[in-house]
């Protein structure tokens, strides 16, 4: 059974950096489009950032750019999220997702992707 499991999260404060990582079990995701997205709080789950199956195009939602950095090693059957300069606005639990189509128009849609993980908390200090 196709599976993802995020790791990384914890407590920050501001200005600190986290490496968030998603590792896929199960299948091969390397023909994947991977992507993060994030839930606060009473907040609807929004799009953090997308990657294509070879690494080739990036997408992030504006609230994060210039900030994080997706990523992935396909060899590990993994993909990364690099957070600097994080924010008290960027806590929430962060998700891995996956989907078998690399360029869709919703991009940032949570329903278009079909592989979940369970999703991993992120934490930043004042």
């Amino acid at each position: 059974q196709a599976q993802l499991v995020e790791s990384g999260g914890g407590v920050v404060q501001a200005g600190g950096s986290l490496r968030l990582s998603c590792a896929a079990s199960g299948r091969t995701f390397s023909s994947y489009a991977m992507a993060w997205f994030r839930q606060a709080p009473g907040k609807e789950r929004e799009f953090v950032a997308r990657i294509t199956s070879n690494g080739d195009f990036t997408y992030y939602a504006d609230f994060v750019k210039g900030r994080f950095t997706i990523s992935r090693d396909s060899a590990e059957n993994s993909v990364y999220l690099q957070m600097n300069s994080l924010k008290p606005e960027d806590t929430a639990i962060y998700y891995c997702a996956a989907r078998d189509v690399n360029f869709f128009v919703r991009v940032r849609d949570p329903h278009e992707y079909r592989y979940w993980g369970q999703g991993t908390q992120v934490t930043v200090s004042s």
